[in-house]
């Protein structure tokens, strides 16, 4: 692993910086004390200056992106859009935190590049090791930390659907100009989109799943849209093989030294997560059901945890830094 001197900054990019999660990037890099930003791109906002993290940072055309200057790239870019730049930013020596869907398991891989599932606290040795990561989704996010330690010990059973519904804040849904996205659609309000399990996060959460080893486990997903911000709050129905004494013990073993894993004994809510780069789950028994079953809960930031924040994360990673470094916790 090479190891980075604290004095000389890493000079990283952002392709896509002018969407919600480019610019949390930029404000997380300007607070990095061993990161430098060498560029961050914008089409249409092109030659624009805004302060992000305290810091100005003027846009610039993709095409005029100095790739070659960065160590690491992170692109975040609409999807369908990124694989193409991803590519360009190898050929100039960059290593790529990929934030779209292009990579992802379960996703058509345009080109040849292989990318493996930065699902941080699952896949640091391969992270590591990578010259392009495939950051996951937020909702993704948010979901496999809750149940994966549970698939992976041949809990969950597979006669009955992991029923999950999970709401956002508006930023999860990028930041192009949306009717239904504007405030007084959306203010006092509180409504399901991609009804009848048709989202596109299932694919990377079918794949995980399956990987894990939960053939079979079928996955009931419904987003909903929250009239705040940002933040994710999943509530999982989870139905298991046989009833288990700790409901919270997979998540004890798997996350004990976990540094951005909190577990807690109440319902998580989401000013416990806002602004920071953590998970926040708790796990309960339901009672009165013909099977043994779990509710879990899953609470982060969809711009931190979910997006920039374990992009961050697996940069850090890639480059030999302290995991932690630059995170707020």
């Amino acid at each position: 692993m090479i190891m980075h001197s604290p004095v000389k900054k890493i000079p990283v990019g952002v392709l896509g910086a002018s969407g919600y999660a480019g610019r949390e990037l930029c404000a997380l890099i300007a607070r990095h004390p061993s990161l430098e930003l060498a560029f961050a791109t914008a089409n249409e906002q092109r030659g624009t200056t805004v302060r992000l993290g305290g810091s100005p940072v003027t846009f610039v055309a993709p095409d005029e992106a100095p790739l070659g200057d960065a160590a690491l790239v992170f692109a975040a870019l609409p999807h369908g859009a990124s694989a193409e730049w991803t590519a360009r930013a190898r050929a100039k020596g960059a290593r790529v935190v990929d934030l779209s869907s292009d990579f992802r398991p379960g996703a058509p891989v345009q080109g040849a590049i292989a990318a493996p599932y930065g699902l941080t606290e699952w896949a640091r040795p391969a992270v590591a090791g990578a010259d392009v990561v495939a950051n996951p989704g937020c909702y993704a996010t948010s979901v496999l930390m809750a149940v994966l330690p549970y698939v992976r010990r041949g809990l969950v059973a597979a006669d009955a659907p992991v029923v999950i519904n999970a709401a956002s804040g508006v930023t999860g849904a990028g930041n192009s100009p949306k009717r239904e996205l504007l405030y007084a659609e959306v203010a006092e309000d509180y409504r399901a989109y991609a009804v009848g399990n048709v989202h596109r996060h299932l694919l990377e959460m079918r794949a995980s799943v399956r990987d894990a080893g939960g053939e079979g486990v079928d996955l009931l997903f419904t987003p909903h849209l929250l009239p705040t911000a940002r933040g994710i709050l999943s509530t999982i129905a989870l139905p298991l093989t046989a009833a288990i004494a700790d409901p919270m013990g997979p998540w004890c073993e798997d996350y004990a030294n976990e540094p951005f894993v909190e577990l807690v004994r109440e319902t998580p809510a989401l000013r416990d997560v806002v602004h920071r780069n953590v998970v926040r789950l708790h796990a309960a028994v339901a009672r009165d059901v013909q099977r043994p079953t779990l509710l879990l809960f899953s609470a982060i930031d969809n711009l931190l945890k979910g997006a920039a924040g374990q992009a961050l994360q697996n940069a850090n990673l890639m480059l030999g830094l302290d995991e932690p470094l630059g995170l707020p916790a």
